[in-house]
């Protein structure tokens, strides 16, 4: 399987909304699956970079 075929795969199968977005809807689901993928590729190939960023991962030096 190639790689632009990978990436529709997974952009289909996230543009199909989760129940809390159903809620809210989507204007363009496809869009914002490309961009919730595209920022989930780069935390995880930058993860010393992103780590600093995110509010949610505990600071290196605890914990």
């Amino acid at each position: 399987m190639g790689r632009d075929t990978e990436d529709d795969d997974n952009v289909g199968s996230r543009a199909e909304l989760l129940p809390e977005e159903q809620v809210v809807g989507s204007d363009d689901p496809e869009a914002q699956a490309r961009a919730i993928l595209a920022e989930s590729e780069e935390r995880t190939e930058h993860p010393e970079e992103t780590r600093l960023e995110s509010v949610q991962t505990p600071d290196p030096g605890t914990g």
